[in-house]
């Protein structure tokens, strides 16, 4: 498995048979390999997570399939990809042909969209989207404990549907000051994941060194990649 980090959210999965690229809005693509089916995730409507410039890759990628949330308005689809777009909505599982048979169970976000989780060939790759413990020092002590409830809800739920994640791509964001690193720790308490890959760090990559510099992050620190650029691949 390869994995190429593109930009903020973005992720481009490659395995045996089919290619997983995840929350394109801008940046440098690798080649994609013409062999392979393409399938095209976007996990919810904000523009940092969708752009309609991903339909552009079906022209020159014929084998492609767009897996979309439900809360992506279809006139933002191009009518003549009406037929190889899907929508998602929390608790769906869709089974495609494509890449040899691929399922993908979609949870609920704790704020837009949702979040996926993909099986393949043996394989299961985790992009949680904006799915994550939003806690917020501006926000009151009961808002805070309901988004984190919410949250942990969810984990049971992908814990009750997969234990055994090959790949967990979590958010890790400083705008939530001394709270960055709790999605990311508490998805590896709950869930667990033989490798993460932080995402929606604004382009401050620095903070991949501060989670895995926490005390509390010892169980887990040598699973986080230690990403340091756009374009960075890893092979898992």
């Amino acid at each position: 498995m390869k994995i190429t980090y593109i930009h903020h959210s973005c992720f481009l999965v490659e395995l045996e048979r089919v290619m997983l690229l995840f929350d394109y809005m801008r940046g440098s693509l690798p080649p994609l390999d013409d062999d392979k089916d393409l399938l095209v995730f976007a996990s919810h409507r904000h523009e940092d997570h969708f752009s309609p410039a991903v339909f552009k890759l079906a022209e020159k990628h014929p084998r492609i399939r767009y897996i979309l949330s439900d809360d992506i308005w279809q006139n933002r689809v191009p009518e003549k990809y009406f037929s190889c777009t899907e929508y998602m909505d929390a608790g769906s599982v869709l089974k495609l042909e494509e890449g040899g048979g691929t399922c993908i169970t979609a949870f609920h976000s704790t704020d837009e969209g949702v979040a996926f989780l993909v099986e393949n060939d043996g394989k299961t790759v985790y992009h949680a989207g904006d799915l994550n413990d939003w806690k917020w020092n501006g926000e009151s002590k009961a808002w805070n404990n309901n988004m984190s409830a919410n949250y942990k809800r969810e984990l049971e739920k992908i814990r009750a549907c997969r234990t055994d994640l090959d790949v967990a791509m979590l958010p890790l964001d400083g705008r939530q000051e001394e709270w960055f690193y709790l999605g990311v720790h508490e998805f590896m308490e709950i869930v667990g994941a033989n490798n993460v890959f932080p995402m929606h760090f604004w382009g401050d990559f620095d903070i991949i060194r501060r989670l895995k510099a926490l005390e509390l992050a010892s169980p887990y620190r040598d699973k986080v990649a230690d990403i340091q650029r756009e374009g960075e691949s890893f092979v898992i």
